[in-house]
């Protein structure tokens, strides 16, 4: 399984970014988004079943969205209201037996 993450960037503080990460295969395990900023451990953003229930970090609710296209095997993010802290290399991931990780993608806030 290969994991092909875009939509990253460089935006400011309050603004829009939506990440997506296309899966070589088809997927009936749980996909979502980790982050890691420099410096700090890598955490869970978002995560989403394959039945569409998601689960979200705290310090992004009400911020991000996600979602998946399972006839594509793709998993969105949607990021508003983006804020400095949120900036990170973020990595898309699909759970189930063994994990598989996408190559990162760099989302940049500036104040």
């Amino acid at each position: 399984v290969q994991l092909q993450a875009s939509g990253g960037g460089l935006v400011q503080a309050g603004g829009s970014l939506r990440l997506s990460c296309a899966a070589s295969g088809s997927s009936f395990n749980v996909m979502g988004w980790y982050r890691q900023a420099l410096g700090k451990q890598r955490e869970l953003v978002a995560a989403i079943s394959s039945g569409g229930t998601p689960d979200y970090a705290d310090s992004v609710k009400g911020r991000f969205t996600i979602s998946r296209d399972n006839a594509k095997n793709t998993v969105y993010l949607q990021m508003n209201s983006l804020k400095p802290e949120d900036t990170a290399v973020y990595y898309c991931f699909q759970g189930g037996p063994r994990v598989y990780w996408g190559q990162g993608t760099l989302v940049t806030v500036s104040s």
